[in-house]
């Protein structure tokens, strides 16, 4: 489980990396359409760059967040470093809450402002769980708040899990995109999809973590 969570915050950094090198000078320079390509597959990539590029603002404050949410998310859940450095996980368990309340935030701008490229099915799933998330993320601040260190865990796993999907969408929407010469699906076919897909596993796995896993240890529990 910990292979795949920092495999996948590996390639949620990489994806907000290269949206912000994509966005950043057209922030600084403005948009401009791009040249439409000559390969077709290379147009499909081509629209959801050109997607984001037509809302650049937008999209910083959404993944310049979403990228310290990935890099701080595998940190708050190290038990070695939760032991050894109390002050510095509620510190950093701070700026991960807010940049997570600005993540969800943005998330439903752009679920209700933005054009989707699978249409209502995506933005029925990405208004759905920005909800979710949003929600998670208060309970996980409510539980730490009244001590209750359990609860308080549990509900963070949920909002991380939701937080990472992002990171499972990507090699979804990939094989779907290997596979449209056979199934004949388009992108508007299958982003839904793909979005419903990754959102539902990473909500599976979050439950089967919170109940495989044991909960902190009653020292840890009066630490907090």
């Amino acid at each position: 489980m910990w292979a795949a969570v920092i495999f996948l915050s590996v390639i949620g950094i990489a994806v907000a990396v290269r949206r912000m090198t994509h966005v950043l000078p057209i922030v600084a320079k403005g948009y401009r359409p791009p040249a439409a390509p000559v390969n077709p597959r290379a147009t499909q990539f081509a629209a959801l760059d050109d997607l984001f590029a037509r809302y650049p603002i937008l999209t910083l404050i959404h993944i310049v967040p979403g990228l310290l949410f990935m890099v701080l998310g595998p940190l708050q859940f190290s038990a070695t470093i939760r032991a050894r450095h109390l002050q510095w996980h509620r510190f950093s368990g701070r700026i991960f809450v807010i940049c997570g309340l600005v993540i969800g935030v943005s998330a439903l701008v752009m679920s209700l402002g933005m054009p989707a490229i699978g249409g209502v099915n995506q933005a029925a799933a990405t208004t759905l769980f920005a909800i979710f998330f949003l929600f998670a993320l208060c309970k996980a601040f409510w539980h730490i708040r009244h001590r209750e260190v359990v609860l308080h865990r549990e509900w963070m796993i949920r909002a991380f899990a939701v937080g990472l999907a992002v990171a499972t969408i990507r090699p979804i929407i990939g094989v779907f995109f290997a596979t449209s010469r056979l199934s004949g699906l388009m992108p508007h076919d299958f982003f839904g999809i793909a979005f419903w897909i990754g959102f539902v596993l990473h909500l599976i796995a979050a439950e089967a973590w919170i109940h495989v896993t044991p909960p902190p240890s009653a020292a840890v529990a009066v630490q907090q």
